[in-house]
Parts: C-alpha cells; structure tokens; sequence
C-alpha cells in the first residue's frame, strides 16, 4: 500500500501532463503530494524528515512554476533533493559523526556498523548521482523529455535499491537454526 502511495503523485503528474501540460501536471502534482502526505500521516501519526522536505520541496517550486508561469522551477526540485539529500548524508556522518541512515533504519535492520558506514557512502553517491543526472536531463532536453527520463529514470533507485539489497543481504542476521538441524 505505502509503496503504490509513493508512486501516486508521480503518476497523477505523469497523466496530467501528458493529457494537457506541465502547468496541469504541476498543479495535480501538488494536490497529490499534500494528499499523500495526509494519508501518511493519518496512517504513521507523523510525517518523517524525508516527507516534510519533499512536500516543502514539491509545494515551493510547484508554486513559483505556477506563480511565474516558468517549467524551469518544477524541473529543477529533484536536482534540488537530491543533493540537499547528499549535503544532509555527508554533513551528518563526516562532521557530525552520525549516521542518519542507521538513525532512521537501525531498529528495522541489525547490520555491522562498517555495513551502515558503507551504505551511507553508497547513499551519499547515489544521490549526487541523481542530482547531477537530473541537472543534465533539465539543462540538455526538453519538458517532454524531461517527464519521460522521470518515467524511465526509474531504473536508477530500482537498480540502486537491489544492488543494496544483494549488499546487506548476506549480513542480515536470520532466525538461528538449531546446530541438530531440527526447528523449533
């Protein structure tokens, strides 16, 4: 449910903006974000870190592409998160010596701390990869180009959340079996 909710406002957006046009497909975007939200946190009790900066993030350039009748403001917000996402991952762990990502995973996942030190690099890159992606996507395409790379643009978290989870995998502690081989 939460995962099909994720994908919600970007779909409504996609829809939007292939039946009439970026401003359309803007406006929708941020009804379904603020709607979203709702439902989170009428099913969490709260929104986390994460959800309040994408729904600012979603909420201030929507408006200002709105306002200013300019494509330019929507395009750039993933640019924006995901190296406002990188600074936050970087900042925490190299000067503040705290992993966010264990902060906000640890109690779903036991994992060695050099698996968590790891993963917050890997995160670290992977969202200045994004960043710098979008960047060249919105500096080098047009709108319609751009909406379909957010389409099929996809495949970069799909690819990044397997290759983490063939990562942790084998450092995922399981039930212990019996030395005897027989379950309890």
């Amino acid at each position: 449910m939460k995962t099909l909710l994720d994908f919600l406002p970007f779909v409504l957006f996609f829809g939007a903006f292939k039946l009439f046009d970026i401003y359309v497909g803007t406006a929708v975007l941020m009804a379904a974000t603020a709607l979203q939200m709702a439902v989170v946190y009428k099913m969490d009790g709260r929104l986390q870190a994460m959800h309040k900066i994408t729904l600012a993030l979603v909420l201030v350039f929507g408006t200002l592409t709105l306002v200013l009748h300019d494509e330019r403001f929507i395009k750039w917000k993933p640019t924006v998160l995901y190296a406002a996402m990188a600074l936050a991952l970087a900042v925490s762990l190299w000067l503040l010596r705290k992993n966010v990502l264990k902060m906000l995973l640890g109690a779903q996942l036991e994992l060695p701390e050099r698996v968590w030190h790891r993963l917050n690099i890997a995160w670290i890159f992977y969202t200045l990869f994004m960043s710098a992606v979008n960047a060249y996507v919105v500096l080098n395409y047009s709108t319609a180009d751009w909406v379909s790379f957010k389409v099929w643009g996809y495949v970069f978290p799909l690819t990044f959340l397997i290759a983490q989870g063939l990562y942790i995998a084998p450092h995922l502690k399981g039930d212990e079996v019996p030395k005897d081989g027989a379950s309890q």
